[in-house]
Parts: C-alpha cells; sequence; structure tokens
C-alpha cells in the first residue's frame, strides 16, 4: 500500500481556490506545528509502534516532507521503501484515512462482484463451492483485509489471504494486526510482487513451467501460467509506488484465476485526448484532469516517488478485461484525482463455451438471428427476403472482433455479469445531445391498455422505446421470448437498467423505496453493495455521480426533463392558492368527489387561458418538459384548426398555438378527472401531483407480485438494451423475426411526406413476420403517416380516440391509439426473388 504525502495545495479542477482545498494547508500547518513543539523523532521501537494521534501526524509530516530519502542508484527499491516507512509504520492507518480515499468503495465493489460470481448458476461457467483466495498486492499494514471484515466473515468467505509487500516495517504491523484479530488464513509475505507464486502456498495451483531443459537457467526462466488459482486480487494505492510496474501487472495474469476478479484504487492526472478514442474505458466520466491540476500533482507526488503518469492506468486498462471504472476526487485534501478500477481477465472466458461461441451468441441475442433458433419454415417469398439480405451482425459483434483483431480488451460491455446492455460508442454527438440528462422519469404510456391490446405471449419477440423503461419491464413481466428496449438517450437506458438491477438485487422494501417513492437515503451504499454487479460500467457511473437523485428532499420524479412539467404544476397550485385542493383529489374516495374538487377549485385554474399562454403553449417548455417536437405541435396544430371546437372566427396568427395547446390541454385533462379516480387508479396522474406513487396506486411494474416474478434467477434474461436510433436497431434485425414493435409516438416528428418515414415504415415490415404488429399513439386523431404503413403493406386499425371527449387510456395524453398489421411482404429490390419459381409466387397469399 501507498503512502505519498505532500503539501497539499488549493488548486482544484476548476482552477478556483475552495474552502475544502484549505484542509491540506491544515496538514501542512499542523505538521509544522508539531515539529517546534517536538522536535526532531528519536528511534524508539516502543513509542514509535504505536504513537498518538499529533504524534502520528508529525511522523506522517516529517517523513513525507523533510526527512531526505535514501537508496539512490546503489539501494534496492526494498531500501527506498523501508528509508520512506520505516519511521511512521505504526503511525500509517492514522493519518491515511483522509489521504487515500476509495479504499472502502473499492472493497465493497469486489466483494459485490464475488457474491454475484459465486450465486451465479453452475451451468453458466461461474459458479464456485470451493476455497476462495484473496492476493493483496502492496497491502501494507493490512487495513484493507481488516476493512473487509466491513463486508465479509474474512475467515470464513476467503480460506486463504496473502498479503504481499516489500516493506518489513509495514509487514511487521500486518503481522501483529492479524495476530491481534485471531485470522488464521491471512499470511504475510514480505517479498516483490514480481516473483509472488501462489503454487508456492497453495496445492493445486497451475505451476510455472520450464521450457529449457538445463538445471542451470535460472528459474525465471520458467514460464509462469497464463492464469492462477485467485479468486480475488486488489492494489491499493500500490500500483503508482512500484517502478517496474509492467512487470508487476503482467504477473498479476498468473494468480487471477479465469473468472477472478482484480481491483486498484490509486492516484492519477489524464488528459482526455489519452483515452477519448479507446472504446475500453468503460466510460469516461469525470476522467479528465484539467491542465494546472495535472501539472500540480504529478509534480508533487513525484517528490515522495509516486509516480501519477497515465501509462500506469492505461496498461492496467490494455492488460485487463474492465467490469467497472469510477473517476473521484479526495474533497478533503485538495481534489486529489483518484480512481477505482474493477477488472477479470482479458479474455471471455466459460467453462461451457469458447470466447467466439460467447460473441456469437450476444449477436444472435442482439439480432434475432437463426444462430440460436429454429431455421425458418415460412413460405418462398419469406425466404428469399432472408437470402437476399446481407449478413446481419450487430454493432457490438464488429466492435469485438476489431478489438480482438487489434488485441485489445473487449468493451466493458462483454465482461459484465448480465448481457442486458448492448455495447454503444458514447462519445459519439447524437448520444452527447442530451447532455447526460433522461426526459421521462417515468413512462407517459398505459402499461394496462398496452397489456389489453398487445396480449403477448411466449413467442412474442417485442421492439419498443424505452423511455423510462416502466412499459418494457410490463412487456417483460408477460414472459415473452425477447424484449428490445430502444433509445438514443444513454440515460434513459441507464433508467431501466438501475430497475433491472434492482429487481435483480433488491429486496422489495428496497426496490419500492428508490422507484415507487423514488427516495432513499440509502441509495449510494445499495449502489456499491448490491446493484454494482448488476449494472453496465457507464450507468454505474452515471447513478455514483448522481446519487442525490435518490437522496434529496424531492427524489427521482423531480428530475428529468418532465421535472419541468410537475414544478409547473407545484407552482400554479401555489399562485392559485390551490395545493390544499391538490392534496383532497388524490385523497378522494369517491369519482364524484374527485370530480367536484376538480370542476369547482383545481379546473379553472390548471386550464386558465394564463397558464396556457405564459407556460404550456412554450416551444421549449413542451419539449424539455413533455418531449413535444415541433412537429408534433404543428399536428396538435392542424387538428386544433379543424375542429369543431373552435367557434366563430378564427384566431389570428400569433395565437393560434395557445389555442391548440388550451384546447388540447382541455381534452385530455377534462375526460381524465371526469372519468378515472386519480387516488385509486391513475398512477400517473398520481405522481405528478404528489410526487411519489403510493402503495395504493403505482404503476404495474412497481406491484410485489411482479418484483417477485422479475426477480427470479435468469427472469431478465430475455431484456436487451439498445441505445442507437430506433431506424438503426430495427435495420439490424434479422427479417420477419419481430412479431411486436411499440414506436410510441415516435412517427410524429417526422416531417410530414419525408422519405425518413418511408424508410422506417420498410425496415419495420421487413423486420416483422407476417402477422407482426405496430402498435404506436399519436397526438392527430387520423395521423398522415397511416397511408405510409398502408403503402407498405400493414393495415392500420384504430384502438382509441379522442372523439366526443372519450377518454383513450389513463394518460389520455394522446389523440389516438393504432395497431398497424402486417398483411404482406415488401419485394426485395434483388435478383434473388427472381429464381423463386412462378409456382411458389403464385400460391403467396400476397
Amino acid at each position: 500500500m501507498a503512502s505519498p504525502g505532500g503539501n497539499i495545495l488549493p488548486f482544484g479542477t476548476d482552477f478556483q481556490l475552495q474552502p475544502m482545498h484549505y484542509a491540506g494547508i491544515a496538514v501542512a500547518l499542523l505538521g509544522g506545528a508539531c515539529l517546534f513543539s517536538l522536535g526532531k523523532p528519536t528511534v524508539d521501537g516502543k513509542d514509535e509502534s504505536s504513537p498518538g494521534f499529533l504524534k502520528s501526524f508529525f511522523l506522517f509530516f516529517y517523513s513525507s516532507f523533510l526527512k531526505p530519502h535514501q537508496g539512490g542508484s546503489k539501494a534496492s527499491q526494498q531500501d527506498a521503501l523501508e528509508s520512506f516507512y520505516k519511521r511512521q509504520a505504526g503511525a500509517y492507518d492514522t493519518t491515511r484515512g483522509i489521504l487515500l480515499r476509495g479504499r472502502e468503495d473499492m472493497l465493497a465493489l469486489v466483494v459485490a462482484q464475488l457474491k454475484a460470481k459465486f450465486q451465479a448458476p453452475k451451468d453458466a461457467g461461474q459458479g464456485k463451492t470451493e476455497k476462495r483466495i484473496w492476493v493483496d498486492i502492496g497491502g501494507g499494514t493490512g487495513w484493507n483485509i481488516e476493512a473487509m471484515g466491513e463486508h465479509v466473515n474474512v475467515p470464513e468467505f476467503f480460506s486463504s489471504v496473502y498479503l504481499v509487500d516489500f516493506s518489513p516495517s509495514l509487514c511487521e504491523v500486518a503481522r501483529k494486526r492479524f495476530e491481534r484479530l485471531g485470522w488464521k488464513n491471512v499470511t504475510v509475505v514480505c517479498q516483490d510482487a514480481r516473483k509472488f507464486r501462489l503454487e508456492d502456498y497453495e496445492d493445486g495451483m497451475p505451476a510455472a513451467q520450464n521450457l529449457l531443459r538445463s538445471p542451470a537457467l535460472s528459474y525465471f526462466k520458467q514460464q509462469r501460467p497464463d492464469h492462477g488459482g485467485a479468486d480475488l486480487v486488489t492494489m491499493s494505492y500500490s500500483l503508482s509506488m512500484i517502478p517496474d510496474y509492467y512487470s508487476v501487472v503482467d504477473s498479476i495474469g498468473s494468480l487471477l484465476s479465469p473468472s477472478g476478479v482484480f481491483g486498484v484504487v490509486d492516484f492519477y492526472v489524464q488528459n482526455q485526448s489519452d483515452f477519448s478514442f479507446r472504446n475500453y474505458t468503460a466510460g469516461y466520466i469525470d476522467r479528465h484532469v484539467n491542465a494546472l491540476s495535472r501539472m500540480f500533482w504529478r509534480a508533487w507526488f513525484d517528490l515522495d516517488r509516486v509516480a501519477l503518469e497515465s501509462g500506469r492506468r492505461d496498461y492496467l486498462e490494455y492488460k485487463y478485461g474492465t467490469i467497472l471504472n469510477l473517476n473521484a476526487r479526495n474533497r478533503s485534501l485538495g481534489y486529489i484525482p483518484y480512481y477505482v478500477w474493477v477488472g477479470c481477465q482479458k479474455k471471455p472466458f466459460s467453462k461451457t463455451a469458447l470466447p467466439h461461441e460467447i460473441l456469437e451468441r450476444i449477436d444472435a441475442y442482439a439480432t434475432e438471428s437463426p444462430y440460436l433458433f429454429p431455421v425458418n419454415q415460412g413460405d418462398a417469398l419469406t425466404r428469399a427476403i432472408e437470402r437476399s439480405a446481407p449478413e446481419i451482425r450487430s454493432k457490438a459483434f464488429l466492435t469485438a472482433v476489431q478489438n480482438l483483431s487489434a488485441n485489445l480488451p473487449l468493451p466493458a460491455f462483454f465482461y459484465q455479469n448480465h448481457h442486458w446492455r448492448i455495447y454503444y460508442d458514447d462519445q459519439l454527438q447524437k448520444h452527447k445531445q442530451f447532455n447526460d440528462e433522461y426526459i421521462y422519469a417515468f413512462t407517459w404510456e398505459d402499461a394496462r391498455v398496452d397489456e389489453r391490446i398487445l396480449k403477448l405471449g411466449p413467442d412474442d419477440k417485442v421492439l419498443a422505446i424505452t423511455s423510462a423503461g416502466d412499459n418494457i419491464l410490463s412487456y417483460l413481466a408477460q414472459g415473452p421470448a425477447r424484449v428490445h428496449a430502444v433509445d438514443l438517450n444513454p440515460t434513459q437506458n441507464h433508467l431501466l437498467e438501475l430497475k433491472a438491477a434492482a429487481y435483480t438485487a433488491l429486496p422489495y422494501e428496497d426496490f419500492w423505496k428508490i422507484f415507487g417513492e423514488g427516495k432513499h437515503s440509502e441509495f449510494r451504499t445499495l449502489l456499491i453493495t448490491k446493484l454494482s454487479p448488476h449494472l453496465s460500467s457507464r450507468a454505474f457511473q452515471y447513478w455514483l455521480k448522481n446519487v442525490q437523485v435518490f437522496q434529496s428532499t424531492y427524489g427521482l420524479y423531480d428530475t428529468g426533463g418532465s421535472r419541468h412539467a410537475i414544478r409547473a404544476m407545484r407552482w400554479v397550485s401555489r399562485l392559485f392558492g390551490i395545493r390544499g385542493a391538490v392534496k383532497q383529489i388524490l385523497a378522494a374516495k369517491t369519482l364524484n368527489e374527485q370530480r367536484e374538487i376538480w370542476r369547482n377549485k383545481i379546473r379553472p385554474a390548471l386550464l386558465s387561458k394564463l397558464v396556457s399562454n405564459l407556460v404550456v403553449a412554450q416551444e421549449s417548455f413542451l419539449w424539455t418538459a413533455l418531449g413535444v417536437p415541433k412537429n408534433q405541435l404543428a399536428m396538435i396544430e392542424n387538428d386544433h384548426a379543424q375542429s369543431d371546437l373552435v367557434k366563430g372566427p378564427k384566431p389570428k396568427a400569433k395565437n393560434t398555438r395557445s389555442h391548440a395547446i388550451w384546447h388540447y390541454m382541455v381534452n385530455t385533462l377534462d375526460p381524465v378527472a371526469e372519468e378515472t379516480h386519480m387516488g385509486a387508479d391513475n398512477p400517473y396522474y398520481y405522481v405528478c401531483l404528489a410526487g411519489q406513487f403510493s402503495p395504493k396506486c403505482h404503476l404495474r411494474y412497481l406491484d410485489q407480485e411482479v418484483h417477485a416474478k422479475l426477480s427470479r434467477p435468469g427472469a431478465l434474461d430475455s431484456l436487451r438494451i439498445h441505445t442507437d436510433e430506433l431506424e438503426e436497431v430495427i435495420a439490424r434485425i434479422m427479417p420477419g423475426t419481430l412479431t411486436v414493435a411499440v414506436v410510441m409516438d415516435s412517427m410524429d416528428w417526422f416531417d410530414p411526406g419525408s422519405e425518413a418515414a418511408n424508410k422506417q415504415v420498410t425496415k419495420l415490415n421487413r423486420a416483422l413476420a407476417i402477422g407482426g404488429r405496430v402498435m404506436l399513439r399519436s397526438s392527430a386523431l387520423e395521423p398522415w403517416y397511416l397511408k405510409v404503413f398502408e403503402a407498405h403493406g400493414f393495415v392500420p386499425k384504430c384502438h382509441g380516440g379522442r372523439r366526443d371527449g372519450a377518454c383513450i387510456d389513463r394518460v389520455n395524453m394522446y389523440a389516438s391509439c393504432w395497431i398497424c398489421t402486417k398483411v404482406d411482404h415488401l419485394r426485395p429490390p434483388t435478383p434473388e426473388l427472381e429464381r423463386v419459381s412462378s409456382h411458389e409466387i403464385t400460391s403467396l397469399e400476397i
């Protein structure tokens, strides 16, 4: 374990002096005061072994800043370490608590991974009941091993623990620690980490091979095995202190088992230009360190032989596969950058499948390829379409091939414990345009109506827009063969991933607090200790950076773009003095009682022309709060212009929008308030008014029985999460394999008559089987693109329209709901079809 020290100057990541930066100066002043008050230390073994608090900081300050380092060109690395540690070995733990941040997080993350792997089914190649081995490289005083006791019973969870360190003084402190604790399974090894061999201590370990027969050859001529038997290897602030770090990083591969976990926490500085082109670093959140901080911290830590050059972390990520990665700052001491990395062996490993089989399997699940399915026995035209299509591969597969051919690790998505999330390049502008913010914290689609209309069965393969993921989970609860969730906004998929992980890892009580109430005071702890093994690294990074979403006063449902709608409602209720009425309507016991409160108290305020003109009719509000683009807004205005609701002279052009929006609001909210019981059976409006759901009124995915069903092992294996355009994902689906596509209101976004709409409907036809259905909702009563569907082999049917004040579902946000059923193949523009006999063509029912 490293023991870097240094005068902490106030240079933060934003180039400005902040109050927290003075903590570093305080450490230096404290050390100076101790120097003058206590004088130069004397060698006294008894006093040095357990010094007091002030003396501990004095020893730290003296050793780090004042005492000359010994161990020059003629001395060994061990001599240099002893020069630094000998005087302060007994004070090490006392002085490093503030400096060495992230150790607790690293330990919690790696043990969570171990628990997830040991609990995995044996047929997945990761089940394990034999002994567990942990090797802590640079373990120093043994603080890490004792701290692990906060998460597991170390003597019971691990059969053997090896602390390997090159400093005799620190190793002596460690031995005394474990004698005090009585942990017989911990062995302290004072040795160069490069020379440590697990087979020297454990029976049955893979041994080194001597490829040359001469007995005179050195021990170092032996070839070490590709992997070892350690289930866990850790390095805590030691990588930055090892001069010959390449050989140490290499040697860990022969210690780590094929399915083992490797955890590192250390200081770093890095420029985004060094890593932005890499796809295997598992995310970039807060990784970049500005130029001033890079120069200062690199130079300052170099005084204590602590190397912060980026090559150490780069080589670590090149040599091993990355599972999780986080970048943070020590806010107590000058914003020192540090990272926590959790990785594994570079090559995917399974006892039941070879690496290329794993990639093929993931590719098949992402594209619905026939690799894992029976050969299609459909009609001749279907077979002709499939033969005419080029080889279809997912983006994940193509990326994996590129990385493997260049001897690079696979992207972190391939090293996850689940294959829910499909690889995407988060550096593309199409993903970055959302500024790391989701629009929807909950989905504005009535899952009950979807279930009634679609009636999903075990053979259905569904593709749907993610939004907040609520409906995706409702579809999964119905047990289809596959559900593809698609969203261009990465953070919407992060939210779905979090919900899937919570099903897998949390009991219902915690699940309800996070997503039912939208708040959980222990969310960060749960994220690290329970949820992290079930999240992709990018989703984990995002939620770790945004833990305040669930730990703030208002919670989840006051976040995202949709928070503007909820806050607008809160503002209106305060402005018009109807906050009490809002509580009354949620507590109303009957529909008649609700109607009275609505008509007499809430409606006059919420549906006032003032609110419509100043808030709702603003295009910026409609987009940020409700996700209404300009083309959809134009459809609303067009329906309004043709509606009988507009009596007398037409409004002036400048007021057309506000009139249209006002009438759309009336047609949306009046039927909801008149026909649905908000407090008991309309969770969509309940959460808007209350800021959370209630045990009596909530979305289907929050039901306790749904949680029980989807928390079973393998219950979410059919989920695939794509971060891409809908059209791009559809194009990579094997022809004729989907049975349902739920596109919500996305078709409203196209320009009327655009070629883009024709292309998307063409691809939908190609991906869907005969009889396959496209479910869509629209802000128009009869959207223009229905004719496009009719021209491309579909038959549209309306399943709800807001005519004569009807309420089409509990949301009632859209004017109509449609199912377009595929009845005809579109003939592929290829000579392949010409090879189908005329008899086959005439026999087709087209």
